[in-house]
């Protein structure tokens, strides 16, 4: 007799039939059940008959049965190896309507491995490789051919590489070309991008077949989903290649002034930036920056004859240098060592090694030279307005310099590769050229500034940097879509705004209240606290759509999750990205909320563990996971954004009947509390109070006393 844990109560449909309420024992044979079930019906060949979840194109195998819960309901439909069979004999029929529907249910069901696995057992997918290769077929036709085309190898069955180049020129041609379907370009851009991310063969093959001016056409049309999948496919080109080809395609980039155009078309356009082409913005930037990684972990070469005169051509365009050449050579290095110790140098008598550590290494000299030649009037009135002060407080141009430009790899990433859910990126880096440079030469006057407003000295330095460190962060954290504004935003936040702006934050963190007001915050803790309780569950119930990381694509799937009203099941499943909040019953998937056990966050995760050393810091942020029935179950999210996961680890920790720990309810917290306090303790002696709300006056005779602010923004 089967034990209670090997059964679930289950229903299952078939059209045209009363649906069957059935006890599954999970140690039965699967094609004993589904006999069984055929049987009620009174169906003859239970062999061609299968189940599937209701709602969705996925086949129950022995492989995933154990995913079926208590209270599922599922469909009886065609075996896989009988609906590829028939699906395979649809696409070669002669009727053009058959064909067309064929691959259109083709195009749904591949998405199933189980069927996948049937229908490239058949070589239906030689098939379809065929009917893109002779292109006789109308465009409806053609798309629904390459959709079906991905979704089977998106499986990883098949390799990418067993293509032949008449299929790959074919791919190419349709992006190629402009009289093409908009749909069969997105889905065409779609199967190159997985060709260059499958093999360095198959990158070459698609950089000689498509050209780059064609992208680089389809980022400047109107639809939004080409505009994605033509940036899509760029950055995998981009991310693939080897340094050669990097720097031939971005100095193609350049001289098309493509970063203008995004800014212009994409950034600047009236529509919103979607998530994916944030996606691939966030990559586009990171990758670009990248590039000067080399100069960022390379140390200054004290042999290197070029290093060393641009080492001498900071100190030659700061200082008068005229009768240097008629001078002894001890008399020229004393000269020179004074001259460099006047930049700040630490070792002036040697200043390279102040270059040797890395980073920054020569990228330190590379922003200093630029400021040196780019900007010689701002440069000289910084070394020598420096060079006049008393020596306790003097700015060090070089030593600043160093470590600002650390300052800047850091907040810009550089050196980091780009992260797979990474979608935070700066307008600012579309609208201008050599960021880092330009970045450095406002920086450093900025730098300048503030040391004269803290009226620091050099054992300020480290409090000073932290200062400008967070004047950048705060203001690129605004994103200004030019360096102008970057330039009036970044001066506008002195140092006595910081100071205001930390005091602020100060506040909602110092426990500095009297004892009975600390008794009364003691006091409002439980009820705030249920108040933050119920807002994490409604939100809970709300739902969040999160994105399936895969190692193979770019274009992510999409999912939702969301709790149920009653707080008892957590229902989740596949979306498509213009879903907005679906509606319980489309989630075909859910977990009992009764059987979750655990909570993990970080690198505790099994979906990190799985990648453990190749995931960022900002993904091991976000990663949260849930475990049930046992422990080897697990539902694993990354969270769009740090609100989304504090929300949703305080619900699920609430759900768990645990404490809530995420700075987030902290900070919320401490504002409830700070807000109640203040209204309990507000001075109402003598003041009265109306029992109703007070009568709405009657509207004005005229609105003339109005004052439009727009004609002034004009």
């Amino acid at each position: 007799m089967p034990q209670q844990k090997d059964i679930v109560r289950i229903a299952i449909q078939m059209p045209g039939a009363l649906p069957q309420l059935i006890q599954l024992d999970q140690k039965k044979p699967l094609s004993a059940v589904i006999k069984e079930v055929c049987d009620g019906w009174n169906l003859p060949g239970p062999d061609n008959y299968a189940l599937q979840y209701d709602g969705v194109q996925m086949y129950i195998t022995e492989s995933n049965r154990l995913d079926i819960k208590n209270g599922c309901i599922l469909r009886l439909t065609k075996a896989p190896g009988r609906c590829a069979d028939d699906l395979h004999r649809g696409i070669q029929s002669s009727d053009g309507g058959v064909r067309c529907d064929s691959l259109k249910e083709l195009a749904s069901v591949s998405r199933d491995v189980t069927f996948a696995q049937e229908f490239i057992n058949l070589d239906g997918h030689n098939l379809l490789v065929k009917i893109v290769e002779e292109s006789r077929e109308s465009n409806q036709i053609m798309t629904h051919t390459l959709t079906g085309f991905t979704e089977l190898m998106d499986h990883g069955i098949v390799s990418w590489e067993n293509l032949s180049a008449i299929f790959i020129k074919k791919i190419a041609g349709f992006v190629n070309s402009s009289s093409t379907d908009v749909s069969m370009q997105q889905v065409s851009l779609d199967i190159l991008e997985n060709m260059v991310l499958s093999s360095r063969q198959l990158f070459l093959q698609v950089k000689q077949e498509v050209t780059m001016e064609r992208l680089v056409a389809h980022l400047q049309v109107a639809n939004q989903q080409i505009q994605t999948k033509a940036m899509a496919l760029l950055m995998a080109l981009l991310q693939t290649a080897e340094d050669a080809d990097r720097q031939e395609m971005f100095a193609f980039l350049n001289k098309k002034n493509v970063r203008q155009y995004i800014y212009k078309d994409i950034i600047l356009s009236s529509s919103p930036v979607q998530d994916e082409m944030a996606h691939h913005l966030y990559v586009l930037q990171s990758v670009t920056l990248n590039h000067l990684e080399t100069r960022m972990r390379t140390p200054l070469d004290c042999y290197s004859q070029e290093q060393r005169d641009a080492l001498h051509g900071l100190r030659q365009a700061a200082f008068e240098t005229d009768s240097e050449n008629s001078l002894s050579h001890e008399r020229r290095r004393s000269l020179c060592a004074k001259e460099f110790k006047k930049l700040g140098f630490s070792n002036n008598s040697n200043p390279g090694q102040d270059l040797v550590r890395t980073p920054p290494g020569l990228l330190a000299l590379d922003t200093m030279f630029y400021f040196a030649t780019r900007y010689p009037d701002a440069y000289s009135r910084f070394v020598l307005e420096n060079s006049s002060r008393e020596d306790k407080h003097e700015c060090p141009f070089a030593r600043s310099s160093i470590q600002l430009t650390l300052i800047l790899c850091e907040i810009l990433r550089i050196g980091d590769p780009p992260s797979e859910t990474g979608s935070s990126f700066h307008p600012i880096f579309f609208s201008q050229d050599r960021l880092l440079e330009e970045l450095f030469c406002v920086c450093i006057q900025l730098l300048n500034k503030t040391w004269k407003e803290m009226r620091a000295t050099q054992e300020d330095f480290d409090k000073v940097m932290q200062v400008v460190k967070e004047q950048i962060t705060r203001t690129l954290a605004s994103k200004p879509t030019s360096l102008e504004l970057f330039k009036n935003k970044v001066n506008a936040l002195n140092y006595s705004e910081i100071l205001k702006l930390r005091q602020t934050e100060r506040l909602h963190q110092e426990e500095t209240l009297a004892p009975p007001v600390l008794e009364l915050k003691e006091r409002l803790k439980p009820e705030l606290l249920e108040l933050i309780r119920q807002q994490r569950l409604n939100r809970l119930c709300q739902g969040t759509m999160f994105r399936k990381i895969s190692s193979r694509r770019r274009q992510d799937k999409l999912w939702y999750c969301r709790l149920s009203p009653n707080h008892k099941m957590l229902h989740y499943g596949d979306v498509e990205e213009d879903a907005e909040n679906p509606a319980i019953e489309t989630l075909q998937d859910k977990i009992p909320v009764a059987d979750i056990k655990g909570l993990l966050t970080g690198k505790d995760c099994p979906h990190m563990k799985e990648n453990k050393g190749k995931q960022t810091k900002e993904v091991l942020d976000l990663a949260f996971s849930i475990t049930y029935d046992v422990e080897e179950c697990s539902l694993n999210f990354i969270a769009p954004s740090r609100t989304d996961f504090c929300l949703w680890t305080d619900g699920l920790s609430v759900l768990l009947g645990r404490d809530m720990s995420s700075e987030s309810m902290r900070s919320e917290l401490e504002i409830l509390l700070s807000m109640e306090i203040k209204l309990r303790l507000l001075d109402l002696e003598n003041v009265p109070i109306p029992d109703g709300a007070p009568a709405v006056p009657k509207p004005p005779s005229n609105y003339n006393f109005c004052y439009d602010f727009s004609q002034t923004e004009q």
